[in-house]
């Protein structure tokens, strides 16, 4: 047994979310020790329960899986005031209150943040909103896609192959980089809790955090007042820096630095590409990148990706195999250092749990609750608040 103690050990966090941004938060800090009751409404409960299908119980969606582990589930009507109550023994004792619930209906009910700071001064409030409370969006909601859009993200694919059309990124990436900002914000938070014993409202925008974190590269030459280039980074919108196709499939190859593309021809067995005149020095390569990744992709499908894979290597060229979606939980890396971890869920049956990213080498990496079905621990709750816990 080991004696290295659980980081967020004894930190007590409510959650109030739903779906990704919220919940994603949440789940990182139960990941690191942290004690989180999720507060569900009774019935549906959070609705990406409800996003695909279950092994076993509806309401047991993957995703939904994914984010919510090591959490215990209350179901709460918060309209009612025997709930409440309960809501609100467990927020007097709690450290952090994560919440993305809009700020007028948290009023009504009595969940504002003046009115908690009034029965428990030390409180983190972490509100996960759509945008800023100051401006002129603040009271309209947020989901992924109207952020992408509102962003410009849905902008950035036409740059690349030049069709017209506006698309998304066929990922929940605001969501999960808004939640990414909500944890830092609350260790923040717990950390300068436990410099001072002083609690605060802690405002996460959704819309700001995604806009931040999309324009650190593609702000471009707007950066500059007057402006000097385009909008955009020129190397994630080359429509000629994209996977090359092999014999046998894809392969991802990076080049960047100049030493590097003397490499890449040479194991590519196109030693003298590079001799021609236009193509001598740093700065032609650089002007003719262009031409030097459209020459990649004709002398790619001449080999095999893993040919090409293990010669890169030998000679440090970043590259990797595009694999399928589907293919990546049998990727040797991820089973090597056991990142889907098969672990047996008491209703839903055997599944694989996604190992937390980060390691930390003076933390133990403690044993995480399963998913929690619906309310599954209300009547505990109800009971014993956080001694459940114990």
């Amino acid at each position: 047994m080991s004696d290295k103690p659980v980081m967020l050990e004894g930190i007590r966090v409510v959650d109030l979310t739903t779906v990704v941004f919220g919940p994603y938060a949440t789940q990182i800090l139960a990941d690191l020790g942290a004690d989180v009751i999720k507060v569900e409404s009774p019935g549906i409960g959070d609705a990406f329960r409800w996003s695909a299908k279950p092994a076993v119980t509806p309401g047991m969606a993957p995703a939904w899986m994914a984010l919510n582990r090591g959490k215990k589930s209350a179901a709460l009507d918060l309209k009612a005031e025997a709930d409440r109550s309960v809501m609100l023994d467990l927020l007097r004792e709690a450290d952090v209150f994560v919440v993305n619930v809009r700020g007028k209906a948290l009023e009504r009910i009595g969940l504002d943040y003046d009115s908690l700071k009034a029965i428990n001064p030390s409180l983190i409030y972490v509100h996960c909103v759509g945008f800023g409370q100051d401006g002129p969006y603040a009271d309209l909601q947020a989901y992924d896609d109207v952020i992408q859009a509102a962003t410009g993200t849905t902008t950035l694919l036409p740059r690349v192959d030049g069709n017209p059309h506006p698309r998304y990124l066929p990922s929940l990436i605001a969501d999960k980089v808004a939640g990414l900002h909500a944890a830092y914000a609350a260790l923040a938070a717990i950390v300068h809790k436990q410099r001072t014993g002083e609690g605060q409202l802690v405002e996460v925008p959704m819309f700001e955090a995604f806009s931040s974190f999309m324009l650190l590269e593609h702000l471009g030459g707007l950066t500059f007042d007057p402006p000097n280039a385009p909008e955009g980074y020129f190397r994630q919108i080359d429509p000629d820096r994209q996977p090359f196709p092999t014999a046998d499939g894809y392969v991802s190859i990076v080049a960047y630095t100049d030493d590097a593309w003397q490499r890449i021809f040479t194991l590519l067995d196109q030693p003298d590409f590079l001799k021609q005149d236009h193509l001598a020095t740093p700065q032609q390569r650089y002007v003719a990148q262009a031409e030097l990744y459209q020459a990649i992709a004709r002398f790619t499908p001449l080999l095999t990706t893993s040919e090409i894979v293990s010669r890169c290597h030998a000679v440090q060229i970043p590259a990797q195999a595009v694999r399928d979606l589907a293919d990546v939980m049998k990727d040797p890396h991820l089973q090597a250092v056991n990142f889907f971890r098969r672990r047996v869920h008491p209703v839903e049956g055997a599944y694989f749990e996604q190992a937390a990213p980060v390691k930390f080498g003076a933390a133990e990496d403690g044993e995480r609750l399963s998913p929690p079905l619906g309310g599954e621990h209300t009547e505990e709750l109800r009971a014993r608040g956080w001694n459940a816990f114990g």
